[in-house]
């Protein structure tokens, strides 16, 4: 199966899942207080379904346009925007005959769903697959830093990055998440603690450039694949040699080797190799771009079995999975605020890198991985809560303000403003859509 249809497929199983079970979680408080829900669909079906087919009261169907998907509640103001519904006497039956905290408890049903999900997915990753790092103290050398973003705030290659806004954290994987959000790094120099002042503005430089790396980890050249079309493909090279040398210059990790062939662009070389723990030398040559014409290889696994950092395998018990679980679902849950938090506030400028469903499917590795799986469609689970959560009309946070409102005041807003709420709304949601998706197009056509 081809690389890109694997990616698709994951893509549109995690979404469907998710879209599936967030309008459970509307339907069954529904079904529960008595109250008749008319749809229930996966995606959108303007003017036509793929598939649908009527149960009970309720039509289940799949609409054609993958942007969501929806339940139709009987004497709800909703995208179905149903006037003529609305304009008969309330039945019993309907939404809108239901006490305040009943319907409260309808449209907080979805999000619920989708914050459990992310919690159990993360419980039950943690117990059957735990979890495997990489030791931040066990990294020689600092790391790789290509950004110009980074570059231009003076941090160097080789620079040990030890805390950022103060804090140190044993993991990788946790130092790259927490520079999202960051404001101050402190690195090590040659034995000097150095502070680096994020500016305002970092996030919408980091997203906005052609260069997305952070803090790379600092990993060593071997040879992968040398295609017969390489201009070295005669020159002897083998699948694994390590290399070692550059014109007699020491080469242990790959930028080392990058900075010294982009020196030697257009030109002939004499590297030294590794192989089979005896030195190879080959005459190479560069090509103008400043590369052998191969495909480097290599796994986090085989660079820690030779030494150039510790990868730490962790594995949980049952009852212990749970505390694992909630711990990972707290830590995502306020590292998404945060970057939420800074989307909207423009001085930031992280609202340039704000994605749409091609950033969504570019997080999808190509090759088919259950655990990777699992772990991107927690993620989505509890973004696709959080963003419900906003207070949009069209959204399920606009009702419930809503709602809120007339459980506080006691004076339900009538169904003319909902119905005007609703369509500002849903106007405002698609504008979000474009926006998002518009900066998708805009990278691909700029980078």
């Amino acid at each position: 199966m081809s690389p890109i249809v694997i990616q698709a497929s994951m893509f549109l199983f995690s979404l469907s899942l998710l879209i599936v079970l967030h309008e459970l979680g509307h339907f069954l408080p529904a079904k529960a207080f008595k109250t008749r829900v008319e749809k229930f669909y996966l995606f959108f079906d303007v003017k036509f379904s793929l598939f649908k087919k009527k149960i009970g009261e309720t039509v289940y169907g799949i609409g054609w346009l993958p942007l969501g998907g929806y339940v139709k509640i009987a004497g709800m103001i909703d995208e179905s925007m149903d006037t003529e519904q609305m304009a008969a006497p309330p039945k019993p039956w309907e939404f809108r005959s239901k006490p305040a905290w009943q319907r409260l408890i309808i449209m907080l049903g979805g999000v619920t769903v989708n914050f459990l999900v992310a919690y159990i997915i993360y419980t039950f990753a943690s117990f059957h697959y735990g979890d495997a790092d990489i030791s931040t103290a066990s990294i020689r050398d600092g790391y790789w830093v290509t950004n110009p973003v980074f570059t231009e705030l003076g941090v160097q290659t080789g620079d040990d990055l030890v805390a950022i806004d103060g804090k140190r954290y044993e993991n990788y994987s946790d130092l790259r998440r927490n520079m999202i959000t960051a404001e101050q790094f402190t690195v090590e120099r040659n034995g000097e603690l150095i502070t680096i002042d994020l500016p305002v503005d970092f996030l919408g430089k980091l997203s906005t450039g052609e260069d997305l790396s952070f803090f790379e980890l600092r990993i060593p050249f071997i040879v992968g694949q040398v295609p017969d079309s390489s201009h070295n493909a005669q020159a002897g090279m083998e699948p694994g040699d390590l290399l070692k040398r550059i014109n007699g210059q020491e080469v242990t990790y790959f930028d080392q080797a990058i900075d010294l062939l982009n020196e030697n662009r257009g030109q002939a070389i004499q590297a030294t190799f590794e192989r089979n723990g005896q030195p190879v030398t080959l005459d190479l040559k560069v090509n103008d771009d400043g590369k052998l014409g191969i495909a480097p290889t290599g796994t986090y696994q085989k660079f820690a079995e030779m030494g150039f950092f510790q990868v730490v395998q962790k594995k949980y018990g049952f009852l212990e999975s749970f505390s694992v679980g909630a711990q990972k679902f707290t830590n995502q849950l306020g590292g998404y605020w945060l970057q939420l938090k800074k989307i909207f506030t423009p001085s930031t400028g992280a609202y340039k890198g704000v994605g749409g469903f091609k950033a969504i499917f570019d997080i999808f590795p190509d090759t088919w991985s259950w655990q990777e799986f699992w772990g991107i469609t927690a993620f989505l689970s509890i973004m696709l809560a959080v963003l419900n959560l906003l207070p949009i009309p069209a959204l399920d946070g606009g009702h419930v303000m809503f709602l809120l409102y007339e459980m506080v005041s006691g004076r339900k807003p009538s169904d003319k403003f909902m119905e005007y709420a609703q369509m500002v709304g849903f106007f405002l949601l698609l504008a979000l859509i474009v926006f998002a998706n518009g900066n998708d197009i805009y990278k691909a056509l700029t980078k």
